[in-house]
């Protein structure tokens, strides 16, 4: 690692510029820490959820997590370095088969909604998705020299999707179950909700 801070308030920042792992100093606005900073504010959100009382499986699984979104943010942070990897993916999709093996079948979508944790994961899985526009768009202004590994896109990818169901095992962790969306809602229940 590079060098470790030893007082946040550096000043370097002043003039809208920030430094990357390489010593390279980029504009605040740059797309690389456009993305950099989604998955930052996906970590704190799931920070957040870890708040909630939660099943010790899922717990476990969001710290591992939470641990990998911090190595892609280093990664993101090194032009052209790897850390994360094929095996960080097969983690993911493991936990997805477990977890979705324990669920009934979608028949109708879900709202984010039910309790509190499951409602938390779906925030945390809306920051995901932003968090993988911004690795699109990071990757599509990378000149060809620096492109952007194919790994952090995937990695953020199947992590929404892992958000999603890790919301619906939240909710029937505490009893619950998904909240589905009504598609067959008429005018009169419309207005109704309004009242």
């Amino acid at each position: 690692m590079g060098n470790r801070l030893s007082k946040i308030a550096t000043r370097t920042g002043d003039d809208g510029t920030t430094g990357l792992g390489d010593g390279s100093r980029v504009r605040k606005d740059d797309a690389r820490i456009a993305a950099i900073g989604d998955v930052d504010e996906l970590n704190s959100n799931i920070g957040v959820l870890l708040c909630e009382p939660l099943p010790d499986d899922v717990r476990a699984a969001l710290i591992a997590i939470q641990h990998d979104l911090f190595d892609l943010g280093g990664e993101l942070c090194m032009p052209g370095h790897t850390i994360v990897t094929d095996a960080h993916l097969a983690r993911l999709d493991a936990w997805l088969a477990d977890y979705n093996a324990t669920l009934p079948p979608l028949k109708e979508f879900i709202l984010p909604a039910g309790s509190r944790a499951a409602s938390l994961a779906h925030v945390c899985r809306t920051v995901c998705r932003r968090a993988e526009r911004s690795i699109v768009t990071l990757g599509d202004v990378q000149d060809a020299e620096a492109q952007l590994a194919q790994t952090p896109r995937r990695y953020v990818n199947r992590l929404s999707d892992l958000l999603f169901v890790l919301a619906r095992v939240l909710n029937r962790a505490a009893g619950g179950s998904d909240v589905l969306w009504r598609h067959d809602r008429g005018q009169s229940d419309v207005a109704a909700d309004i009242e």
